[in-house]
Order: C-alpha cells, then sequence, then structure tokens
C-alpha cells in the first residue's frame, strides 16, 4: 500500500480561527479527517505532521526517506521564504504537490512561491479541496512510478 506525507507549515495549526474568510472554517484535524476519508477509498495510507518550524518540516522529511511514496506540502508561510525547505523537498527524490487553500496567484506579489519550481505540480485556491485533490493526483502519480 503506498504511503502519502501530508506535511503543513507554519500557522496552519490555527485552520477554523485565523482569517475563515481567506482559508475557510475548517479546522485542521477536520481537513485530516475529511483526508483520512479519501485515503481510505482509494486505499492509500496517510501520514500528517504540522510544524511551525522549518528545521523540523525538514528533520521529519529526511527521517520518512525510504518510508513514503510522494509528500504534500501547504508549506504555509514558508512558501515564500523556505529555501532549506525547498532543498529538503528536491532531496527526497519523490512526487511532490505543493498545496494552498487560497489562490496564491490571486493575491499579493509577495505570496508567490518560491518552492513551486521544485515540486510535482501545485494545487491551490480550492479550500480544503486542494488537499482531497491532490491526495487523488498523487495516487495516480506514484501508480504512474511502480
Amino acid at each position: 500500500m503506498s504511503k502519502i506525507l501530508f506535511l503543513n507549515g507554519p500557522n496552519l495549526n490555527l485552520l477554523g480561527k485565523r482569517n475563515p474568510e481567506v482559508y475557510g472554517s475548517k479546522t485542521m484535524d477536520d481537513i485530516n479527517l475529511l483526508v483520512e476519508e479519501k485515503a481510505n477509498s482509494l486505499d492509500v495510507e496517510v501520514l500528517f505532521y504540522q510544524s511551525n518550524a522549518e528545521g523540523d518540516l525538514i528533520d521529519f522529511i529526511q527521517n520518512q526517506r525510504g518510508s513514503i511514496d510522494g509528500i504534500i506540502i501547504n508549506p504555509g508561510a514558508l512558501t515564500h521564504y523556505g529555501y532549506s525547505l525547498k532543498d529538503a523537498l528536491l532531496d527526497a527524490a519523490i512526487p511532490v504537490i505543493e498545496i494552498h487553500l487560497s489562490n496564491i496567484h490571486g493575491r499579493e506579489e509577495w505570496r508567490r512561491s518560491i518552492i513551486s519550481d521544485s515540486v510535482t505540480g501545485q494545487i491551490a485556491g480550492f479550500g480544503w479541496r486542494s488537499y482531497t485533490c491532490a491526495l487523488e493526483v498523487m495516487v495516480g502519480l506514484v501508480g504512474d512510478n511502480r
């Protein structure tokens, strides 16, 4: 069974409370439950990790090396300045999908992603559905690589 890692960066632990008009009213736990339901229907295992610290995210990626088949990441604010995270995603040498709840391309210029050129693809602007959509795509990518 394939195993997909969901990584969430800074401030995503505050989902449901922080700017719900931009990020929606669902909490991270709500989203994780929806992802687990989708994962069960796709017969894939998911692992979740959230940290407000870039180094912790990097350590987690490195510690999972060889045990995961893909990474789905919402880097939060690290989208704009997380160069070490970008390198860790490249070094993972597996498919990576960058996701965002909001459409970062329709927001302020400084919100552009510095990691987008290092990932397999990007899904943004669909709220919590960005997570479940990314899982469906990742299952296809992992299947293509087997």
